[in-house]
């Protein structure tokens, strides 16, 4: 359909501040807000939602506009949204999980557990080299983008489904460099990683991060796949907006829940983004009494989980770009702090999760629109970059 006047569709922002923790500078969070809106009008974001952490509490919110625009449904608190590669670092927490309790090394070859990748054309004759750790940091050889077999038709699949379809393709892949020698990001290597935690946990995936991350940290409206039927009323829908064969702007309206099938590993977790500030309180370790501090060594003691944010390779070659990925986080360098965190994007949605752990400081941020017409760059990044500075 085509685009309606935002002006007259945009509902004002909510904003929520609960007084529990010391907030950034009101001036820092007000001129953020004004280039949150900014680029969420400039960009014809349906619906967002932002918030601020300090000490494991949230201290300032803001939702913007529509999770479902035909519905006449409002971004809030209870919003679910799509997280898309967020949803990596579950899984690397879970390898991590193993090589505490079960002993598996880091170093161990992915063949093992993936013979089928032998399929994969190998000009460096190094596929029996590449280690989970590789996997892990997006420096196995793999190629980026990762699935070029779309020519965006609606009949396609949104992405490889099942298992069987994802090793029909390796024999049409090859290894883009020597694993290990530098950065390229990869989806299906989490997906390959999944694999192994399948075949040492006896759980299908989505049972062991439920078990292992998700229960013991009590993130209780978190779920992969189609969203339940308690909660299906607070799912936001996703929105596309592109232009048509005549050059109008048309928006796209998805629905509520698709398909990532196979691909759930490297990006199909769903909750409101109060599940991800509990996720982001023991990511950070914030914490005011012993048994929550307790439940966080549980899921992964603090030495294992701060050993993923070590930088391994640079994510630019440009100096002036200096992140750097570690073990499925980001390392992000603005000025004396370093951040910490991940970004996201698939189908419609698109979100971030940075905090800075010599503060505990978090932002964390989703949106579930993604324009394809003319995206305002610029503008978001003034915004992503106002969100890290709050960091700071």
């Amino acid at each position: 359909m085509l685009l309606p006047s935002l002006a007259a569709a945009q509902p004002a922002p909510a904003h929520a501040a609960p007084p529990t923790a010391s907030r950034p500078a009101a001036d820092d969070w007000r001129g953020f807000l004004r280039l949150f809106d900014a680029y969420a009008d400039s960009d014809r974001i349906v619906g967002a939602s932002v918030l601020v952490m300090r000490e494991g509490r949230v201290i300032d919110r803001h939702d913007y506009g529509w999770a479902d625009r035909a519905a006449r449904q409002r971004v809030d608190g209870r919003t679910l949204f799509h997280w898309g590669s967020i949803t990596k670092t579950l899984t690397a927490i879970s390898i991590m999980q193993l090589h505490e309790r079960r002993g598996l090394s880091l170093d161990e070859t992915i063949t093992r557990y993936v013979p089928e990748l032998r399929q994969v054309h190998d000009p460096y004759g190094m596929i029996d080299s590449i280690t989970l750790r590789m996997l892990l940091s997006h420096s196995a050889g793999f190629q980026n983008p990762t699935w070029p077999y779309t020519s965006g038709k609606s009949w396609e699949p949104f992405e490889p489904t099942t298992w069987n379809q994802l090793v029909a393709m390796m024999p049409y892949q090859e290894l883009h460099f020597r694993p290990g020698s530098r950065y390229s990001y990869s989806n299906p290597g989490f997906i390959y990683l999944a694999r192994v935690i399948e075949q040492l946990s006896g759980d299908p995936w989505e049972a062991y991060v439920q078990k292992n991350i998700f229960a013991p940290l009590g993130l209780g409206h978190s779920y992969f796949g189609a969203t339940p039927y308690y909660l299906a009323a607070d799912r936001s829908n996703n929105y596309t907006v592109q232009r048509d064969s005549t050059g109008a702007i048309v928006e796209t309206t998805n629905g509520r829940d698709f398909e990532p099938g196979i691909t759930i590993p490297n990006g199909g977790w769903n909750a409101p983004l109060s599940d991800l500030a509990t996720y982001a309180a023991f990511l950070t370790g914030a914490s005011q009494d012993d048994s929550t501090r307790r439940r966080y060594d549980v899921v992964l003691p603090r030495t294992s989980l701060t050993s993923m944010w070590r930088p391994l390779h640079p994510m630019s070659e440009s100096a002036a770009a200096p992140d750097s990925m570690a073990l499925s986080f980001f390392v992000v360098h603005r000025g004396p702090a370093t951040i910490i965190g991940h970004t996201g994007s698939q189908a419609g949605f698109r979100s971030f999760l940075f905090f800075n752990p010599a503060t505990s400081a978090t932002v964390i941020a989703a949106f579930n629109t993604t324009n394809e017409a003319s995206p305002a760059r610029a503008a978001y990044a003034r915004m992503y970059e106002a969100a890290l500075a709050l960091l700071r």
